[in-house]
């Protein structure tokens, strides 16, 4: 009998894919930091992705593409410090893999030893497979992701939802065979519609991980700071906002600066 995640002491790419045989859904977050890791992991989640979204949401910028290979190596050797349970997967931020495969399996490596993750993400299907393929030679999970590629967005010049054409859906539908034919343990599938995410759930024998792609994918990933309500200015109809920490944050910190302004803090029972 196959054990629920649950029970799992620590979460690998079998595990992964024992969920995806028996049904049971993959919840999966994004994590960029040592305290908010450790509360992920303590919560249950399966999979922490140290996401090159770390470039709008902890850097400010405004795409994913300034963030370097350095930047990332810290993120996630912040994340995999605070973790006992949960997978840890790293995105190859722009740059680093596109194009070049030593360069890829370059970048690939240094993530994986200089940060101790469990594995790299990469984006595209047959423009980079080459890249896949040798990260994969060197015995390094690679997770896709199709889509939605925010690092191209200046060549889709807008974050609409992405195959809603014949065309472009054939094509996403055949780099996910050819991803999955290569050896990567998981594919992403970002901002499209959602019978075309079941349809590559449905025929793919690797879990299929969906952010704005429907409920019949194998499990979802939002970006944590937009499920928390930290970040507001973002509202895409698949984001469910869980908590509106950024109303909290503000109060509690208004707060704070009263009482410090007013000598309510601290007060005769908070000194030595």
């Amino acid at each position: 009998m196959i054990a629920k995640s649950g029970n799992v002491s620590k979460i690998t790419t079998h595990v992964l894919q024992e969920m995806k045989l028996k049904g049971e859904k993959i919840s999966m977050l994004t994590g960029y930091d040592f305290s908010m890791a450790r509360l992920l992991d303590k919560a249950g989640i399966d999979v922490i992705l140290v996401g090159d979204s770390a470039s709008n949401v902890m850097a400010g910028y405004s795409s994913t593409l300034p963030i370097t290979l350095d930047h990332m190596i810290y993120h996630a050797s912040s994340v995999v410090r605070a973790v006992h349970r949960a997978f840890v997967v790293v995105d190859m931020p722009f740059g680093t893999y596109q194009g070049n495969w030593k360069e890829a399996l370059s970048s690939a490596i240094r993530i994986m030893k200089e940060s101790g993750a469990d594995s790299v993400k990469l984006e595209g299907g047959v423009e980079i497979i080459e890249s896949v393929e040798r990260i994969l030679s060197a015995g390094i999970p690679v997770m896709g992701h199709l889509g939605l590629t925010p690092q191209s967005i200046h060549k889709f010049g807008t974050y609409v939802v992405r195959a809603t054409e014949e065309r472009e859906a054939r094509k996403l539908v055949e780099d996910s065979r050819l991803l999955e034919k290569a050896g990567c343990f998981s594919i992403v599938l970002e901002k499209i519609p959602a019978k075309l995410g079941e349809e590559v759930a449905r025929n793919a024998k690797i879990p299929i991980i969906g952010i704005g792609a429907g409920s019949e994918v194998d499990g979802q990933v939002p970006v944590l700071h937009d499920m928390l309500g930290i970040t507001m200015e973002f509202s895409p109809r698949f984001l469910r906002r869980y908590m509106n920490l950024s109303e909290d944050i503000v109060s509690a910190v208004q707060n704070y600066i009263t009482d410090v302004k007013t000598l309510d803090f601290p007060n005769a029972r908070e000194r030595y």
